[in-house]
């Protein structure tokens, strides 16, 4: 997508002013960020609200001895980093590419001003803050109760989600390594492979090489 395809399928963009869209616009910048690059690292100022015009990107921490953990992914036409920006703090996590991605970057006065002129953009950012916290919350349960194959269900239902991720709603196919749904799951390649054979054997899911078609996305957010 180009910086105007993003705008024009964002929710908040569409609600702005004609006038507000064009300072957006002309405010916003683009970075192209290659395959396993850093799009931000943990204990940077957040300075920018990220929108994803292409690729896919995965939000992750680490401890001090080394163990990571996947936070969540983001395709194409998603928006992240509002929390940061909201609290003028550092970031907590780690952005990083996990193919080829164009990043739109909203520098933060702009971000704050549209807070201070926009009530449907403060609108906007209270539902995303909202099922942001239902999506955390959800992936707590999914550590603590479920199995490999429910992590795996949850990390691809997530990249559909209708506010986070407002993907076409008829287009239920992802174009996903195994290893990229690993990484997105925080498992191994191998144990992704695994628990996409067990969720294809439900029905829920056919794989091939380089894609995943979810065939009943409703069975597989509850999964």
């Amino acid at each position: 997508m180009s910086l105007d395809a993003l705008l024009a399928r964002s929710p908040w963009a569409i609600a702005l002013t004609p006038e507000q869209r064009q300072r957006v616009r002309a405010e916003l910048r683009e970075r192209a960020v290659p395959q396993g690059a850093y799009v931000s690292r943990k204990g940077d100022l957040a300075d920018s609200w990220l929108g994803i015009a292409q690729g896919l990107v995965k939000v992750h921490c680490a401890s001090p001895s080394g163990k990571r953990a996947t936070l969540t992914g983001v395709p194409a036409g998603g928006w992240l980093g509002e929390g940061s920006l909201l609290k003028r703090e550092a970031l907590r996590y780690d952005v990083v590419a996990l193919r080829d991605s164009r990043i739109a970057c909203m520098p933060a006065a702009i971000f704050r001003w549209l807070q201070e002129t926009s009530l449907p953009f403060n609108r906007y950012l209270l539902d995303q803050l909202n099922e942001r916290l239902g999506l955390f919350i959800a992936t707590v349960e999914h550590e603590r109760l479920h199995g490999i194959e429910g992590r795996v269900a949850r990390a691809l239902a997530t990249l559909f989600h209708p506010v986070l991720c407002p993907l076409d709603s008829e287009n239920v196919s992802l174009h996903l390594t195994q290893e990229e749904v690993g990484l997105l799951a925080g498992i191994s390649r191998q144990r992704a492979n695994a628990a996409l054979r067990v969720l294809e054997d439900a029905g829920l899911l056919a794989v091939e090489h380089g894609a995943v078609h979810v065939l009943d996305l409703e069975a597989l957010r509850r999964y």
